[in-house]
């Protein structure tokens, strides 16, 4: 396969992963609306992202809503990567139908025209997200088996009573790394359309005879990512909040964890995938395997960027928000040969390099905040 659509290919990590693929010798065709969310006003002129990957790869501005947009993207395609979607737990819970046009019906689109017209497509690869494993997975000694809490509520929430719970358990949970054949129950809108993405392509592109991959990212940084949009991405929240002086504002006690992986090992194991057979009818977790407390990311941006800001942890919460989730990578190490090669520390120095070297973002995080206080989200 030599010819590649990646779709969101101007985003953060579809431009990585296009520029990478034409180093290696790849054609690439990438298909992107260019949100204004992600690459401000006037993204032609703006847009980083999309000005690193112009002149080097066949760029369709379009939408994946669009059958003939799809149409031009895919001709003479032999593999598709498609990572184009709508993103952002939070906006889901009331975006709910752009949630679902643009990620379910965008795929079913494709898979529509995969199985009515004649193409060259061999290899659908598709992102899904670990906000389909919602709350994540956990050991109870007290029932000696893992256990899968739902959704936390409101009334503990509101009472500072914020790690998870399962019925018939009084003791802790212990957290442990969420497997590929762990419990799929979303707690978000967008978590549901990413286990819905998945669902479709797996089960429809086997049956035209084209080989299906999916991959569950977690929380993906690093240079390139955008600064501007107040909705995904903590990493960029919080720098563009210190950078303009402002106070962090961290959630619940801090102690909410999250697997931040690399945007560098997130392309490789993407290409794993592309290149290797053995991926073909897979679902991989792409992460590093370690957990870190949301606390530890305010204090260590700040200390990276050398400039005091206050960091208060307030109690507020987002509902629809997961306490805690890290990846378990043995399938991906196993199968694919992936091993994360950047640590969390050293990520967050060339993250923090890069940021500095970019003109500083007009804040967005209140107005973001504002917007789903009222929508009823945000306590």
């Amino acid at each position: 396969m030599k010819h590649i659509l990646v779709t969101g290919g101007a985003g953060f990590i579809g431009s990585n992963l296009a520029l990478k693929l034409v180093s290696k010798g790849y054609e690439v065709t990438v298909l992107d609306n260019l949100s204004i969310q992600i690459h401000g006003e006037y993204p032609e002129v703006t847009s980083p992202l999309y000005q690193s990957i112009i002149g080097k790869v066949h760029f369709i501005k379009g939408s994946v809503t669009s059958r003939e947009d799809w149409l031009k993207a895919l001709d003479g395609v032999e593999c598709v990567v498609h990572l184009a979607a709508e993103t952002g737990t939070g906006q889901s819970m009331y975006e709910i139908q752009k949630y679902v046009d643009v990620n379910i019906g965008g795929t079913a689109l494709l898979l529509d025209i995969l199985a009515n017209t004649k193409h060259s497509v061999k290899k659908v690869l598709v992102a899904e997200s670990r906000a389909i494993y919602g709350e994540g997975r956990y050991y109870s000694e007290e029932l000696n088996q893992f256990v899968y809490p739902t959704e936390r509520l409101d009334s503990d929430m509101s009472q500072g009573n914020f790690e998870v719970k399962y019925a018939g358990c009084v003791h802790p949970l212990k957290l442990v790394g969420t497997t590929e054949d762990s419990l799929i129950h979303p707690t978000s809108v967008y978590g549901i359309t990413k286990q819905v993405q998945g669902q479709l392509v797996h089960l429809v592109c086997p049956s035209i005879g084209i080989a299906a991959v999916s991959y569950r990212y977690q929380n993906v940084y690093g240079p390139g990512q955008s600064l501007s949009n107040p909705y995904t991405g903590i990493l960029s929240i919080f720098s563009t909040r210190i950078k303009n002086g402002n106070e962090i504002n961290v959630f619940e006690d801090g102690k909410e964890t999250r697997d931040f992986v690399y945007i560098d090992d997130v392309v490789d194991a993407t290409i794993l995938g592309i290149e290797k057979d053995e991926a073909n009818g897979h679902v991989f977790n792409v992460g590093t395997g370690v957990a870190t407390d949301v606390l530890t990311v305010a204090n260590t941006l700040i200390e990276k960027y050398g400039i005091q800001v206050p960091v208060r942890v307030s109690g507020n919460y987002r509902l629809g928000d997961i306490r805690h989730n890290y990846a378990d990578i043995t399938s991906a190490r196993t199968i694919l040969g992936f091993e994360p090669k950047w640590s969390f520390s050293d990520g967050i120095g060339e993250f923090v390099k890069w940021v500095n070297k970019q003109d500083v973002q007009e804040d967005k995080y209140e107005a973001s905040i504002k917007e789903m206080k009222q929508k009823g989200l945000y306590k």
